[in-house]
């Protein structure tokens, strides 16, 4: 996996490009700015790319919109957002079009590098990674439509698991019960949000993700 990062502080870069290197993931370019993001995006056209909120010039919203941006331009490269604030006006753009190959984790909740790793690796691969702060703020903002109204509680804090990114069995762990049990609760949400069959089962997942977080 080739990365792409975007960070203002030098020591944090840094420090990313080292437990990355560390752990098998090729970082091709670390850039401070927006503009020079774009600039490493283009030439390098990497899988993912790791982009904190606030960057020069204005230390504003700048790596957000031109997350938005690359989303929107190179659909292909996965894009996680890693900052300190939760911004939902272009959270919300960044999932707009779609829930595939986006993430969104704030550093403080960040513990464990491994699982930061495992987060870029589904992102780059076309998964979701959002912190559930992110998601619960996102939600804060959103109009719940008729359509998740008609899920039961059990099945919305399914769906909500399922925007963080995880798995069936990662679901079923937390909740402790068996993943049979939330296999069942994944098919009536499909079925309530009208998600046909047909579609592969990774993509009526992201087709549900994407429903709960633009409601």
């Amino acid at each position: 996996m080739r990365v792409v990062i975007a960070e203002d502080s030098a020591i944090l870069r840094d420090g990313l490009v080292q437990l990355l290197g560390l752990r098998g993931v090729e970082v091709a370019a670390a850039v401070g700015d927006a503009e020079a993001l774009h600039a490493a995006v283009a030439e390098h056209e990497p899988d993912a790319a790791v982009i904190d909120i606030r960057l020069p010039p204005d230390q504003s919203d700048e790596g957000l919109r031109a997350a938005v941006a690359i989303r929107r331009t190179r659909p292909e490269v996965g894009v996680l957002i890693f900052s300190q604030y939760v911004e939902t006006r272009y959270a919300a753009d960044l999932l707009a079009d779609s829930a595939t190959g986006v993430g969104y984790l704030l550093k403080e909740r960040v513990m464990d590098i491994g699982e930061f790793v495992d987060a870029l690796r589904r992102v780059a691969a076309g998964g979701t990674a959002l912190d559930p702060e992110v998601v619960s703020q996102l939600l804060s903002t959103s109009r719940r439509g008729s359509v998740l109204d008609t899920l039961t509680p059990r099945e919305g804090e399914v769906l909500s698991r399922m925007a963080q990114g995880l798995t069936n069995s990662a679901i079923a762990e937390g909740f402790v019960v068996s993943e049979r049990a939330v296999e069942k609760h994944v098919a009536n949400i499909f079925t309530k949000l009208g998600l046909s069959p047909e579609e592969s089962g990774r993509h009526r997942r992201v087709l549900a993700v994407l429903h709960y977080l633009n409601s």
